[in-house]
């Protein structure tokens, strides 16, 4: 296979993968920001409106996945790569469930405050290789900041 078909097929996995989590942790919310539990939830006052988050996190998987190709491209440690990327996918998706269907605030801010921690750790940890391209990552590390900021203020709040 030459270095377009695989790069395109990068391109697809990561994308498939990233835009999956989002879908998958859609679903696994249920109701989620709908719902009356989190209605009632006494939230922080920069909590954005709903249609923030959607936009947010399709800009971030976008940045997200062109960040991925990339760092898949310049690594010489492809199976840390895929650790530190599936632990990543599986974090994401599991907040979902845990803090809107299954109503664990404590539980969600220890998995997001561990997923922000990841995420930077790919900004920092990869930054030497990635060069200019870890600006690609930045929209993930600044919004988990945010996400893991509205989700402590609900636990000490509530």
């Amino acid at each position: 296979m030459n270095s377009d078909m695989k790069k395109f097929w990068t391109v697809i996995l990561f994308a498939l993968a990233n835009f999956g989590a989002l879908a998958l942790g859609g679903f696994l919310m249920g109701d989620g920001p709908q719902g009356e539990w989190y209605q009632e939830l006494t939230k922080a006052p920069w909590t954005p409106p709903g249609w923030v988050f959607g936009a947010a996190w399709t800009s971030i998987m976008l940045c997200f996945t062109i960040y991925m190709v990339k760092l898949w491209e310049v690594t010489n440690q492809a199976k840390n790569l895929i650790f530190l990327f599936s632990v990543q996918w599986f974090l994401n998706v599991l907040w979902n469930p845990i803090f809107f269907s299954f109503h664990q605030v404590l539980a969600g801010l220890v998995l997001i405050i561990l997923l922000t921690g990841l995420v930077w750790k790919f900004l920092i940890g990869y930054r030497a290789q990635m060069k200019l391209h870890t600006l690609w990552i930045l929209p993930y590390a600044v919004w988990m900041i945010i996400a893991t900021s509205l989700n402590a203020y609900v636990y000490i709040h509530n």
